[in-house]
């Protein structure tokens, strides 16, 4: 009844699975985290948190368990391109079949693509919308791709 599915075949003839995310930005993850850890340890064992200040620590900590959480998610998550659709492994994993897809768009700062991962926007004819990362070259082409195919396919 309503317009036709959205086909999209991934230019090896299969899949196309990546990092989500580069190297470089792990590296800049793992640094922050790493030193949020180190500066609660240093106020710890310094005595600048008191156990009088409880309430302050726990908070420390619970941030910095969500950081560590997120991190641990940024160094393992991983972006699938198949013929079903878009899957991204992460905190919650994300998956997006393409037979719905109305709307995709590639956001991405050109010559920073090595720090900050290029993210494919996509929405659906019901209005949901998703963002997927993909840090290697050939994730993004077929981000490229899925955009003009998505906006040509629309057309008609």
């Amino acid at each position: 009844m309503g317009p036709a599915p959205f086909k999209f075949v991934p230019g090896n003839g299969s899949t196309v699975e990546d990092a989500a995310f580069s190297p470089l930005f792990k590296l800049l993850a793992t640094a922050i985290v790493g030193g949020c850890a180190f500066w609660l340890t240093q106020l710890l064992t310094g005595g600048s948190l008191a156990t009088t200040r409880t309430t302050g620590v726990v908070w420390f900590i619970a941030g910095l368990a969500m950081m560590g959480w997120t991190w641990w998610h940024i160094l393992r998550s991983r972006t699938r391109i198949s013929a079903d659709g878009l899957y991204q492994q992460w905190i919650w994993d994300k998956q997006m079949p393409f037979d719905d897809l109305a709307y995709g768009k590639l956001i991405r700062i050109p010559g920073l693509d090595w720090l900050i991962a290029p993210r494919l926007y996509v929405r659906t004819l019901m209005g949901k919308f998703m963002v997927f990362y993909g840090a290697s070259p050939e994730l993004v082409a077929e981000f490229e791709r899925i955009v003009k195919e998505l906006k040509a396919f629309r057309q008609l």
